[in-house]
């Protein structure tokens, strides 16, 4: 990929070739393949992320992301995601990093300062609204150009002016009427003509729906390829004059400049894929996974434990890896430590017993770690996948691949054979289960295309002849089919799914993010009897000296495609954390789930570890924080509601009729419950520690165009340990309603046992003051008097100190 001048190639280029450019990417462009891809680092979920609030943390986290593409040789980070969490059921909430637009804002700039560091580009993103899955492509957004500019906006607009992200990746949703990607005045009056931001915007996959609107309004992308708008149809359109004028050059320039920020880059056009799976990766993914668990509650100081005495693990997540939700986020791991393990590595030659309690799966448990590739002894774990061109009824056919696959959850997407001939295709995918007692083994297959399960040559599944819509493969699949098969200890069994692509799908809707190849998904596992699992449980841990719940969700339950339905912990965890707390009050949870569950068993546990989705050292940084090797020093980056009817956007979340209210209009999250004095199990920025920290001698100041705030933070505990300084800032009498109080800038600090610090933190004045005018079309910061509140939360109670300032003259602007 060699240098260019952008204007001078621009100026040579004939309009077909010109339209040629605005369909599509390079190959490669995201790294890691969807189906058999080279593993890669994974990091925490956004909320993880975002629940750092460091940072310095999360520019070194993109630095390490910038040099993740660069040994996958992709150009273009399709990331951060910035999207606002209006309820916690927002199936990717779990990708975005706070409810909170400043939280937002400035954790993206510092991820894409560092993305960008290393010559890659970022892609922020989904620009704008796009914060639920429900009618993803067809809901139309419904909000106040206030809500709009101060809370969905906003993230975006502090990125573009702290790290100028090099591209946008716009939203597949309608705003007020008009899907975004077409979008103008979101696209060009505000993103590039008010924010003078320049770059490239592209649309999200297949979430282009015009050829002229969508170029006039300044989409210069349509991805993927092959196009659907663009092509011949754009080049039609351009010889009807159906652009503007200059349009057509326009979106070809962004086009070009992308393609020389790319050969700046020094990354070579189809790189091998490599990984970087090294003991420095290792350590700072453990670094950023343990500084994003947030310790909710320790009575009675059950935690840290010790090592020196055995511990009883229990819960479905316990020896299971939760390292990442579900959808396009998802990715091969290089590795991935499960809680049970990380405990075990800590334990120092102490008993540590388990039981499961229960199941808390949705679909079944992937089998690609549990079967083998063979009957043969020292076989490998996982499966083997075969491509035909001929179905199973053509005698003789000739297989034309053959994969080891160690992922059950397989999408075709960007699968290339050379020895494939037509859309149309088939596979077979085999394994060997070995039964691990006398019983019932449930199967379960989800499929887009069709396929049937045989074990030992018996169909037991048929998920061709009739399909049922579902959740899988972003709203593609069908529902999990499932058969119960009998097992006896120590037998192996032969499972042979019989495959057939895309083309044999019966239950495509039309709200579907549809896509070449086809998808299928295998899961197992050996039923259990959860009425004695959870008893069994609850009496081991009467007698035990530690316990720890291992609960919460999984890719299954967060992911893109779908929203949640309510706010439960599936199956029955709720019955087996009530019973075990029962059992011995000092049980301790762990919680991981990317966005907030419903808590009934609250009060009668003594500890409350949130630990989101963690990436590949989860279970080693969990383990850190229970054992006390790390203080925890995470804080909530969204509110905890007690239930979900309690959340602002509890009426208005989901497309009703082709469209969504942001009835909640600038209430959103901890603006809402302090507003309405609405409880919440736990608030915006919460978080404890291991160690005590006061704050004294607030300093305020107005410094030419900045709010300057200082606090001293002194540690009054007995260990070190890191304290988030939270700055928030209430105006004392606007001319229209406000929240009460809303975050406007903060800084983590590290503090030795004893020490105190003076802690500086510099806010834009007109970001700290202003609302936007809807009457005026711009921002306003009005004449008054506000106060600036500090704290370690939002609670803003015991310890949280209070200073003021006075804007002597209102002012409106626009831009950054």
């Amino acid at each position: 990929m060699a240098d260019i001048n952008v204007e001078d190639v621009l100026s040579k280029l004939t309009p077909l070739e010109k339209v040629s450019l605005l369909a599509d990417g390079p190959n490669g462009v995201r790294g890691t393949k969807f189906f058999n891809g080279v593993p890669a680092a994974c990091f925490p979920c956004g909320t993880g992320l975002g629940a750092t609030w460091d940072q310095d943390l999360l520019e070194e986290a993109g630095r390490l992301m910038g040099e993740e593409c660069i040994a996958k040789g992709a150009h273009v980070l399709l990331g951060p995601t910035i999207n606002m969490q209006r309820s916690p059921l927002g199936g990717r909430g779990f990708e975005s990093l706070s409810e909170d637009p400043v939280l937002a804002g400035l954790g993206a700039a510092a991820l894409i300062r560092g993305i960008q560091s290393k010559g890659v580009v970022a892609t922020i993103k989904h620009f704008v609204a796009n914060d639920q899955e429900h009618q993803r492509q067809s809901v139309d957004a419904i909000v106040t150009e206030r809500a709009l500019r101060e809370i969905y906006m906003l993230p975006f607009q502090l990125a573009v002016r702290d790290s100028k992200p090099k591209a946008f990746m716009t939203a597949y949703n309608k705003v007020n009427g008009t899907h975004v990607s077409e979008n103008a005045k979101i696209i060009q009056t505000t993103l590039r003509d008010e924010w003078g931001w320049r770059g490239l915007v592209m649309s999200d996959w297949f979430g282009t729906y015009s050829t002229t609107e969508a170029i006039n309004a300044g989409l210069d992308l349509e991805m993927p390829g092959p196009t659907r708008f663009r092509g011949e149809a754009a080049l039609h359109a351009f010889l009807s004059n159906k652009f503007k004028p200059t349009a057509l050059d326009d979106r070809a320039r962004e086009v070009l400049q992308l393609v020389k920020e790319c050969a700046m880059s020094g990354i070579k056009e189809d790189a091998p894929e490599r990984t970087l799976d090294n003991p420095e990766t290792s350590a700072l993914l453990r670094r950023i996974a343990a500084e994003s668990i947030v310790l909710l509650k320790n009575e009675g100081n059950v935690l840290p434990f010790r090592n020196d005495k055995p511990i009883l693990v229990i819960g479905p997540n316990a020896k299971y890896a939760a390292f990442c939700g579900g959808g396009s986020a998802a990715l091969a791991p290089y590795y991935a430590v499960t809680p049970f393990d990380g405990i075990s590595a800590k334990a120092k030659g102490q008993k540590v017993d388990f039981a499961i309690g229960c199941y808390s799966h949705k679909e079944l448990p992937l089998v690609g770690s549990s079967w083998k590739t063979s009957v043969d002894k020292g076989s490998e774990s996982g499966l083997v996948f075969r491509a035909y061109n001929d179905p199973p009824c053509v005698t003789n056919r000739e297989c034309v691949d053959e994969i080891h696959i160690t992922n059950a959850n397989m999408m075709f997407m960007d699968y290339k054979c050379d020895g494939i001939k037509t859309d149309l295709w088939y596979a077979t995918i085999e394994g060997y289960y070995t039964a691990e007692g006398d019983g019932d083994y449930e199967l379960g297959d989800c499929v887009y295309g069709s396929a049937r399960v045989f074990v030992d040559g018996k169909e037991v599944i048929d998920n061709a002849t009739t399909q049922r819509k579902g959740s899988s493969f972003f709203g593609c699949g069908t529902v999990e089919e499932r058969a119960t098969v009998p097992v006896k200890q120590g037998q192996t069994y032969h499972i042979l799914v019989d495959f057939a692509s895309a083309p044999t799908n019966k239950i495509i809707g039309a709200d579907t993010v549809a896509f070449g190849g086809g998808a299928v998904r295998i899961g197992g596992a050996f039923k259990i009897d959860e009425e004695w699992e959870i008893e069994h449980a609850a009496a081991l841990a009467k007698e035990a000296a530690q316990v720890v719940v291992c609960a919460g969700l999984n890719m299954d339950w967060e992911t893109e495609g779908s929203d949640r339905e309510h706010m439960h912990l599936p199956g029955h965890m709720d019955r087996l954390i009530s019973a075990v707390a029962a059992a011995n009050p000092k049980t301790v949870v762990v919680m991981q789930s990317g966005t907030p569950v419903e808590m009934p068993w609250l009060s009668s546990v003594a500890g409350l570890v949130q630990a989101w989705y963690g990436g590949n050292e989860c279970g080693n940084a969990i383990a850190d924080v229970l054992f006390g090797d790390v203080n925890p020093s995470g804080k909530l980056p969204l509110s905890f509601p007690v239930r979900n009817e309690d959340n602002p956007a509890f009426l208005n979340y989901r497309s009703e009729g082709g469209r969504t209210l942001y009835g909640e209009d600038v209430y959103v999250g901890y603006r809402y419950y302090d507003t309405v004095k609405r409880p919440v199990n736990f608030g915006f920025g919460h978080g404890l520690s291991y160690t005590t920290f006061a704050l004294s001698k607030l300093n305020v100041k107005i410094d030419g165009q900045n709010l300057a705030v200082s606090v001293d933070v002194s540690n009054t505990g007995e260990r070190s340990g890191a304290q988030t300084v939270q700055v928030y800032v209430s105006q004392e009498v606007p001319k229209i309603r406000r929240p009460v109080k809303e975050l406007k800038g903060f800084t983590k600090v590290l503090l030795a046992k004893g020490e105190s610090k003076t802690v500086d933190i510099t806010i834009t004045l007109k970001y700290a003051a202003s609302w936007f005018d809807e009457h005026m079309d711009k921002w306003i910061m009005e004449k008054g008097k506000y106060k600036v509140l500090v704290g370690d939360s939002s609670d803003l109670t015991e310890g949280a100190v209070q200073g003021e300032f006075e804007i002597e003259k209102t002012t409106w602007w626009t831009g950054l």
